[in-house]
C-alpha cells in the first residue's frame, strides 16, 4: 500500500484540526445541515450531520470547505492531498443508530490525541 501511495501519509497538527472542524461547522451552517458530532483526528475525521441531501454530498463539501480553508490560513501547501478519494458514508435511519453514531464520534476514539499533535 505504501509504495502505491499517492503522497505521503499527512498527520493534521492541532492547528490544522482546528481549522478543520471550523471550516465543518460553517459549511453546515452555509448549507443548513445540523452539526449533531464531529471528531477531527490526526488522519481522518468523523461528522454526524442532518440533512435532506445524500451523504455523499456532505462529504463532499466537508472535505472541499476544509481543504480550503486549510489552504487559505497557509497550513496546506496548493499542491499537497489532503484527502483519501471517497470515505464512509451512510444514513443513520433509527433513533439508537443516530445516538450510537454521535456515541462513537465523540467518545469511541480511544485516547485524546497527545498536545503535540
Amino acid at each position: 500500500m505504501r509504495n502505491n501511495a499517492a503522497a505521503e501519509a499527512l498527520l493534521l497538527t492541532r492547528q490544522q484540526r482546528d481549522v478543520v472542524a471550523g471550516a465543518v461547522k460553517e459549511t453546515c451552517k452555509l448549507r443548513g445541515y445540523s452539526l449533531l458530532a464531529q471528531n477531527i483526528r490526526t488522519n481522518h475525521g468523523h461528522v454526524v450531520a442532518a440533512s435532506s441531501q445524500h451523504p455523499d454530498k456532505l462529504l463532499n463539501a466537508f472535505k472541499s470547505n476544509a481543504t480550503r480553508a486549510l489552504r487559505q490560513h497557509g497550513l496546506m501547501s496548493p499542491g499537497r492531498r489532503v484527502w483519501a478519494r471517497g470515505g464512509s458514508t451512510r444514513y443513520l435511519w433509527k433513533p439508537t443508530h443516530l445516538n450510537g453514531a454521535i456515541d462513537y464520534v465523540l467518545y469511541g476514539q480511544g485516547d485524546d490525541i497527545p498536545p503535540y499533535w
